[in-house]
């Protein structure tokens, strides 16, 4: 089975800007999402396309499964398959002291919302943290992509910024899409 670890951030700064190394334009739409998984399937610079099942659960370290899929056969289940809104952003790759840092810059619906990851090796490592990263989000789902598609970041921004607090994988409700 494969383990992603992976802790988010929202960002001090634009300073990670000067040390990206390259940027991709990800879109990507959800086939499911239920309480047990969520299927995603991506497209990643109009080259290539994946298949993503994520186990839901909350932490740092869940199960994630991804397969290549054929460009065109990616396109088409974005465009047939999945609800609306995509998630669209683009994600700058920043390597800082022995850690890739995937900064994820959110468009559309999302616009405005900037994220960044890393991902571990273990549950318990911790990494060097960059001058430019702020307030952790690793454990608040409203900052999940799947989340995104339901209450994108305009829609809570404020009640963030207030420190409401955010909603447990528990408290949360699973809809089917028309």
């Amino acid at each position: 089975m494969a383990t992603e670890i992976e802790r988010k951030f929202l960002l001090a700064s634009d300073a990670w800007r000067a040390a990206a190394q390259s940027r991709v334009l990800l879109r990507q739409g959800y086939l499911a999402n239920n309480e047990r998984c969520s299927v995603r399937v991506r497209v990643a610079g109009g080259d290539a396309g994946w298949l993503s099942v994520k186990a839901m659960t909350p932490g740092l370290a869940r199960a994630e499964y991804e397969y290549p899929v054929p460009l065109a056969e990616a396109n088409a289940m974005l465009d047939a398959l999945c609800g609306r809104p995509f998630i669209e952003k683009y994600r700058h790759l920043v390597p800082w002291r022995g850690h890739d840092w995937e900064i994820d810059e959110f468009l559309g619906d999302n616009a405005g919302l900037v994220v960044a990851e890393v991902e571990l090796d273990r549950v318990d490592e911790v990494p060097e943290m960059p001058p430019w990263i702020a307030r952790e989000v690793t454990q608040d789902v409203r900052f999940y992509n799947f989340s995104l598609v339901e209450l994108p970041w305009p829609a809570f921004r404020d009640a963030f910024l207030r420190g409401d607090a955010a909603p447990t994988f528990a408290a949360l409700t699973f809809k089917e899409k028309p």
